[in-house]
């Protein structure tokens, strides 16, 4: 019943699903390395230096970038290609302020459902939001029509949803009720139309 923010209510207005499952399957090409596969990394670059090869092919991955405040200074400084953020973050402050400065530095951003699927893709249990930084070459195209379709969604249409105000909704039971009372005066309308 309680009116809602625009600036939270547009927690509720996530990527489609297709849009999302796209992200997703580029994402985990972007899956920070575990601690496993660093140490492996390393140790290879340790050997090789060790070696005196001086041109390393084991230069640092790109991955995707986690944590707010990390996030944060990489769309001040506009290192960032894309932000993604969780809609079910708790408490809500923690993000509230990410889509006005993406907007403000001209970084496309998202919101997506849930929380626990950005942490998966960090080694986590969940994220607030993840940033891609870097592209490979190779998906620079799959990406480029994704930022298309999520600036159309959410970077071109802040002015909209900032006007939008969310809740309203009434619970069940007041909707019952709110039906049967409605009915009630359409039958005493036909009574008296006879």
């Amino acid at each position: 019943r309680l009116k809602v923010p625009p600036a939270i209510a547009q927690f509720g207005r996530t990527l489609d699903k297709n849009t999302a499952l796209q992200l997703f399957k580029l994402a985990v090409k972007y899956k920070p390395e575990d601690k496993s596969q660093k140490k492996d990394r390393l140790k290879k670059m340790a050997e090789e230096k060790a070696a005196g090869k001086t041109d390393s092919t084991f230069k640092k991955p790109f991955v995707l970038k986690y944590g707010i405040n990390h996030i944060t200074t990489l769309i001040e400084q506009k290192k960032t290609q894309l932000v993604v953020i969780a809609h079910d973050v708790d408490p809500v402050e923690l993000v509230i302020f990410l889509p006005a400065l993406c907007r403000k530095m001209d970084v496309p951003y998202c919101i997506v459902k849930g929380k626990a699927r950005l942490g998966q893709l960090v080694h986590k249990k969940t994220a607030t939001a993840v940033a891609f930084t870097n592209i490979k070459n190779e998906d620079k195209n799959e990406f480029a029509k994704l930022i298309e379709a999520i600036k159309a969604n959410f970077n071109d249409r802040y002015e909209e949803n900032r006007r939008h105000w969310g809740g309203g909704i009434m619970g069940i039971k007041h909707q019952h009720a709110e039906d049967q009372h409605r009915k009630a005066i359409a039958k005493e309308e036909a009574k008296k139309l006879g």
